[in-house]
Formats: C-alpha cells, structure tokens, sequence
C-alpha cells in the first residue's frame, strides 16, 4: 500500500456486488467511519433461503436490529431419511424462510447507500460478486448440479416442517414458504423423477412447477481471496454446498472478518499480515464445511454418484490442507467487530 495513499478512516471503500455479504460490509464499514459504496452486479436470485437461528442473531447484531425477520415464516421441524435404508426421523428446528430478494430489500432499507458504475475505483475494494482480479482462479470439488422447482403442499400441516431424502443419485430439500406452498431442491437427480423415486417427499407434494432454473451446487473457493487493495467476500470467495445449510451464515460471518481487517489496516496495522490472517480463516471455515459435507455424503447412499462426489469433497480437503501447511499460528482474533492481535492489543 506503500505507492498510494494509506488507508484510514473516511477512504473510500468500493463493495462490487449487493449480496447479503456486501450489504453487512458496508454497515459495519459505514458504522466504523468509512465511506463504501456500492456498485450493483445483475445476477439470478435464489427464491428461497432458510436462515437459522445463528444466522438470524449474527444479522440482528450486525444491523442492530434485534427484531428483523420477525414475521418471516417459521420452520419448526425438520423431517430426515437419509441412506440406503434410512427410516424418516423428526427433529426440532428453529429458522425462517425468505427469498434472497426479500432478504436483501430488508438489509438496503437499514441504510442509505451510494451507488457507484461498475470500474469506478476507490482506496480499497471488497468483491462480493465476480469478477474478480486477474490472477485468480476457482477451485471447486464436486460436479453437482441443482435445480429449484415451485410446488403447492397437500398439507398445510407440512408447513412449519422441511424435508430433506436422499436418493440413488441424488438429493431433495423441501423448504415451505407459505401454508401453501414452498420450493423443491434437487440435487444431482432430475426432477423428472422425483416423483417416483421419492418415498418421503413425493407425498408432501399436491403439484410441482418446471424447474425454474440450474445453478452449480458443489463447494468452491477461489484463490488468491485477496491481495494488495482488495479481498474477495461472499459467494465471489467461496461458495458452499447446500447440505449444511450455512451459506448465508458464513457469508456474514466472513463480512465481519474482511470489514475488521480494513478497518485494522486503517490504524496501523500490516496490510499483508492481516490479508493473510483473513484469507487462512476463510480457508478454515471452508476446510470445516467440506469435511461436514464429506459425513453427509459418506452416509448419503451408494453408488457412483456418491463415489464420484465424495471424491471430490477428499480432494478439497487435501487442498485446504496444503494451503493451510505455508500459515503460521493465528496472531489475530475477533473481539466483537474489531481484530485483535493475541497479546489483546488492537490490531
């Protein structure tokens, strides 16, 4: 950072993309003093997001708003038939369900922010969204494909529950949004024949819509997630897999993170020590998810698709490791939304 101007409070921080990642940056960025901005990058929005209660209070605390979501509705039960033989068993659950549309319409009404035309620079840019900057490139380990599909319940008793099977070559995650009705996941298997395949979500289902669209459902991480003047946040540095169903959880945690870095660069502290320090947590958060996702798929069912998948989630987790090999210890740590370095002194 030595060939521009230093970073500090009230530089201009320049968010590429309006994701719940970049809309948690520039709160805690504005609230810290800086000026971000926002440069909006058109893509498809996914029409239903569960977010549990982790992920709720981490929202709430960002945005002080301690009653968001409230009237959202309300999954209370989470009905499972994973493996081969597997029996359907019911556990409790606590989660709302909105589109990331709703999600997102609630966050921009928080604060008021500027909007900038994409290639405007500033001090110091969070990507949200790609593209990203030369030199980088996208690792993913797994080949599954999803597809969401509309669906009228049969039971508005369904409604509070969601429902997740897995099959010879796939999986299915039913999310209701309404008394009515709710959205189908599929992964890996058609939707063409969910219906007889499936023994426990099929009969939850009066009628299912055309899938509204294909998007990629395996993890993915990018690399380099930083460099001088810029860190990758969100879904533009990591992607998860559905199954663990902590994506938007992560993806504000990893706001917090890359919001406490600029602002600990701006009083002083070494650029290159805390991009590194931000891009070996995330690989650990992403090193986590893929092993949670290895037990899901290790017990998932049998066959090549599985095989095929599980090797892949074995070949992120031997990347993760020989990235993780060239880190030190951690000298920093999270204490609220500030880093501090281990000895508790500010970063």
């Amino acid at each position: 950072m030595t060939a521009q101007q230093p970073l500090r409070k009230g530089s201009k921080i320049v968010i590429r993309g309006d994701g719940a990642a970049a809309w948690c940056c520039a709160h805690l960025l504005t609230r810290a003093g800086f000026k971000p901005v926002l440069q909006r990058i058109p893509r498809p929005r996914l029409p239903a997001i569960m977010l549990s209660e982790a992920a709720l209070a981490l929202i709430r605390e960002v945005f002080e708003r301690p009653d968001l979501f409230h009237a959202a509705p309300r999954i209370t039960r989470r009905v499972v038939k994973w493996g081969r033989n597997g029996e359907a068993v019911a556990f409790d659950h606590a989660a709302v369900v909105v589109s990331e549309r709703e999600l997102l319409s609630q966050l921009e009404r928080e604060m008021e922010l500027p909007d900038e035309p994409a290639g405007d620079e500033g001090d110091f840019t969070i990507f949200t969204s790609r593209p990203l900057p030369p030199g980088t490139v996208e690792h993913c380990f797994g080949s599954r494909i999803a597809s969401a599909a509309q669906v009228r319940l049969k039971d508005a008793r369904d409604s509070a529950s969601c429902w997740i099977e897995s099959l010879e070559d796939g999986w299915l995650f039913l999310i209701p949004n309404s008394v009515e009705s709710g959205w189908l996941l599929s992964v890996g298997c058609s939707v063409h024949a969910i219906m007889e395949r499936s023994n426990l979500i099929a009969g939850r289902i009066a009628f299912m819509s055309g899938p509204s669209g294909q998007f990629p459902a395996s993890p993915r991480i990018v690399s380099p997630l930083c460099g001088p003047r810029w860190l990758a946040c969100g879904t533009a540095g990591m992607a998860f897999d559905p199954i663990c169903g902590d994506g938007t959880a992560h993806a504000v945690r990893e706001a917090i993170l890359a919001a406490a870095v600029v602002g600990a660069i701006s009083t002083g502290g070494a650029a290159e020590e805390l991009l590194c320090h931000y891009q070996a947590r995330l690989t650990v958060g992403f090193q986590r998810h893929l092993a949670a996702s290895l037990d899901f798929y290790r017990s998932g069912n049998e066959g090549l698709w599985w095989e095929k998948e599980l090797e892949f989630l074995r070949q992120g987790l031997e990347w993760c490791a020989g990235k993780l090999n060239g880190y030190g210890a951690f000298r920093y740590r999270l204490s609220g939304f500030e880093l501090r370095s281990i000895d508790n002194k500010l970063a």
